[in-house]
């Protein structure tokens, strides 16, 4: 029994069957898509939304070092991914890692978690961009009603969410049509969000006051851990990058130069206009919807903040195209190892895209982001990353002890030391999040496991074919305990 639950997939064997005889996705993708991708999905709701709000309850000006602890947690994160994702260059990114390194029970668990980082965080975009849309058509005159702008309950009146809902359904359409043109429409956003991002940077440096900046931390170092805690929203979608692999040409180059070229360079970003939006107006008031923008009203450049809301627009729609291309392509592997079911692994004729699980996708996230208030849907997403995060650092150093003399295209620097620090930092950031959100996040677990029993174990393509598969010539290993 518990060889069963914790049967791995040896590498070769993934990439075998995965890669070529099985249904595959067209490699299109090069270095520089994959950098845009990430920065279009990292640079968001992160720095237009959730600078302002962790500045002015948790951290203060100190909010800078709360992005310094959640790009450490990154870091350590992404230099794992970056060397799994060189080796197993393949759609499923942290779930196709864990069946290679801890057994197909784990597997399940962390392609089960994922469903939290990419659909649960589509939702909380989607709902995001609902309100900053709706705030713009006001400032230019146009008022939405409210029965049709919001979830049940969130304000008097409300009946549904429709520009969430319609958002959602509008960009399921081009990722249908294929990853490529996604790509492009990413590429154009990320164009437009950081034009928005240079015109902020470039007209608040001159209104610095270092006044501002006293006292750096209000609310004391605790306060920076729990913003950390918080934040850590922002930096959320660096990995979906590894779940394109199998649509990436020279992936085991081209994965890790996209994944940590992304991350430094969102951080780099988010460093320089934390410190400059403190500067520029007391952080006490940057608790709003868009503090970037209210901050250049604040020194009466209009202008200057119109063109920062839309930029914020763009961030806002590449983060949720991101994530919604991203969540499909897990559904897709686990149907190709039969843990869920088979049509989700159907690939369209035409365009080359698991276009079912996408139409899925995007019909759930739109639903959910109808009905469900922005509190609810963002509480899981952290825990449900840096649950991830930890796998995947544990993953390396079980890789290194059982098969240290592996090729590798990339390799994690300082191992053991990296994947620890990785797990340690992770696990801080996750025991720092509120009580009711591990409850939440343990009931969902809970679900996962019955899935699993129910289906999933019945299933496994490992299970059912493995001997099959040795007979054709693909070593499928079982792990001994």
């Amino acid at each position: 029994m518990l060889k069963q639950l914790f049967r791995r997939k040896p590498i070769d064997a993934i990439n075998e069957l995965n890669g070529n005889s099985e249904p595959h996705l067209k490699r299109v993708l090069s270095a520089f898509d994959l950098t845009f991708l990430g920065i279009g999905a990292i640079i968001g709701v992160g720095i237009f939304v959730i600078t302002g709000t962790a500045a002015a309850r948790f951290a203060g000006p100190g909010i800078v070092l709360s992005y310094g602890l959640s790009m450490l947690a990154c870091v350590f994160a992404a230099l794992c991914y970056a060397e799994f994702a060189s080796i197993l260059p393949l759609a499923g990114s942290a779930y196709n890692y864990s069946y290679a390194t801890l057994g197909e029970l784990i597997a399940w668990i962390v392609g089960w978690d994922l469903v939290l980082e990419y659909v649960v965080c589509s939702i909380t975009v989607a709902i995001g961009w609902s309100g900053y849309f709706v705030s713009i058509l006001k400032a230019v005159g146009l008022t939405v009603p409210a029965w049709c702008s919001a979830a049940p309950g969130s304000v008097s009146g409300a009946v549904i969410n429709l520009p969430a809902a319609g958002i959602v359904m509008l960009l399921t359409v081009p990722l249908v049509f294929g990853v490529k043109q996604s790509s492009r429409l990413t590429t154009a956003l990320v164009f437009v969000k950081l034009l928005a991002i240079l015109t902020f940077v470039g007209i608040a440096f001159s209104h610095v006051n270092t006044a501002n900046w006293e006292p750096f931390l209000p609310y004391g170092f605790k306060g920076v851990v729990a913003g950390a805690a918080i934040i850590f929203f922002a930096y959320i979608g660096f990995d979906a990058v590894s779940t394109t692999a199998e649509e990436t040409i020279n992936p085991q180059r081209n994965l890790p130069i996209g994944i940590i070229a992304s991350l430094l360079i969102c951080t780099v970003i988010y460093v320089v206009v934390a410190l400059i939006l403190t500067g520029v107006v007391p952080y006490h008031s940057l608790d709003t919807p868009a503090p970037v923008a209210y901050a250049l009203s604040a020194i009466g450049f209009r202008w200057g903040s119109a063109l920062v809301s839309a930029g914020a627009i763009a961030g806002i729609t590449s983060v949720l195209l991101v994530f919604l291309l991203g969540q499909p392509r897990i559904f897709f592997a686990m149907s190709r190892d039969g843990l869920i079911w088979p049509w989700c692994s159907r690939i369209h004729p035409r365009y080359n895209t698991p276009y079912r699980a996408q139409i899925m996708c995007g019909l759930s996230v739109a639903v959910f982001a109808a009905f469900l208030d922005i509190g609810t849907a963002a509480e899981l997403t952290n825990i449900g990353t840096l649950f991830a995060f930890t796998l995947v650092c544990s993953g390396i150093l079980v890789l290194r002890y059982t098969e240290p003399n592996r090729p590798r295209h990339f390799r994690c620097p300082f191992v053991p030391v990296i994947p620890i620090l990785g797990i340690a930092s992770c696990l801080w950031l996750m025991l720092n999040l509120p009580f009711m959100t591990w409850i939440r996040f343990i009931g969902w677990f809970a679900i996962g496991i019955v899935i699993y029993f129910t289906y999933s174990r019945k299933h496994s393509r490992l299970a059912n074919n493995g001997d099959r598969a040795i007979e054709a010539g693909v070593c499928i290993e079982k792990a001994e305990l």
